[in-house]
């Protein structure tokens, strides 16, 4: 069922002392895929900056700005209006010679091998593979998913954005950003070249038109096997037509909402709300 989203992500940043000045990167923008469009989007800055924007290496939209002038507070907010329908039947997967074969010397490369967030231990590896023997592309990132799944209990403060795949494996807790990264790790390790995913997921199915609901950021991942599927391995899904991709990327620094350096004193913790409205 085709589905708009109205999508109102805000963070806003408040300094211990106002900041002499502030450089700032934003991918917050969704992208228009088969599967997706977006109709409207825009990011607006408080205190008021000139915007330029951009495509980076990996196809994300990027929109920069400058604060050159002293300022106490940072809001950022990026609206948009995105169409989604389901996606279609999962077609036969590549067979694995020939996705080895197709892998090499390729671009997939750069989604084949691990990164520092995504390294998994040799141990780790080896229950990946043992759970995926036997299995074809599409089960074998099924299969890696659930293990991860059944390991990493959803439990959002535990972990930050520098926690590796590792050592959220370790403590068995973590969000959908290291669930993520530990699939990418094992996928990647059992030769299926895999990309994370940053972007949103409607938290209500079935939610009432019209009516806000609050949300979050979210993260899965994309694994080729012929051509590029989706996977929500935090719940055990198929990206689907609540999911809105923003970027993709080998990892989370590949895609970070919000990145930027300013000249101050160390502040808190961005604050993030991210609101839902579907519409149709």
């Amino acid at each position: 069922m085709t589905r708009r989203l109205r999508i109102r992500h805000t963070t806003s940043v408040s300094y211990a002392q106002a900041a002499v000045s502030s450089h700032n990167e934003v991918r917050m923008t969704p992208l228009t895929l088969p599967g997706q469009t977006t109709l409207d989007s825009r990011v607006t800055i408080s205190p008021a900056a000139t915007t330029w924007s951009y495509w980076d290496y990996w196809g994300t939209q990027v929109t920069a700005f400058e604060l050159m002038d002293p300022h106490a507070d940072l809001t950022i907010t990026a609206s948009s209006l995105v169409e989604t329908t389901p996606p279609d039947e999962l077609p036969a997967a590549l067979p694995w010679p020939d996705l080895t074969a197709r892998t090499a010397n390729s671009r997939l490369l750069e989604f084949a091998h691990p990164t520092p967030r995504t390294a998994v231990p040799p141990k780790l590896l080896k229950k990946a593979r043992k759970a995926a023997a036997g299995l074809d592309p599409h089960g074998t990132a099924t299969a890696v998913s659930a293990l991860v799944a059944d390991r990493v209990t959803y439990l959002p403060g535990v972990t930050t954005v520098n926690t590796s795949a590792a050592e959220a494996w370790e403590q068995g807790a973590g969000v959908c950003q290291d669930i993520a990264h530990l699939t990418l790790g094992l996928l990647r390790g059992l030769g299926l070249p895999t990309r994370y995913v940053s972007g949103y997921l409607h938290p209500e199915r079935e939610a009432e038109l019209h009516r806000p609901v609050a949300g979050q950021s979210h993260a899965w991942v994309e694994y080729w096997a012929g051509d590029w599927y989706g996977y929500d391995p935090t719940n055990r899904t198929r990206a689907d037509e609540s999911h809105v991709v923003v970027g993709r990327g080998r990892d989370y620094d590949d895609v970070t909402p919000h990145k930027g350096i300013y000249r101050g004193v160390a502040g808190g913790p961005p604050e993030v709300t991210v609101e839902f409205t579907r519409v149709a």
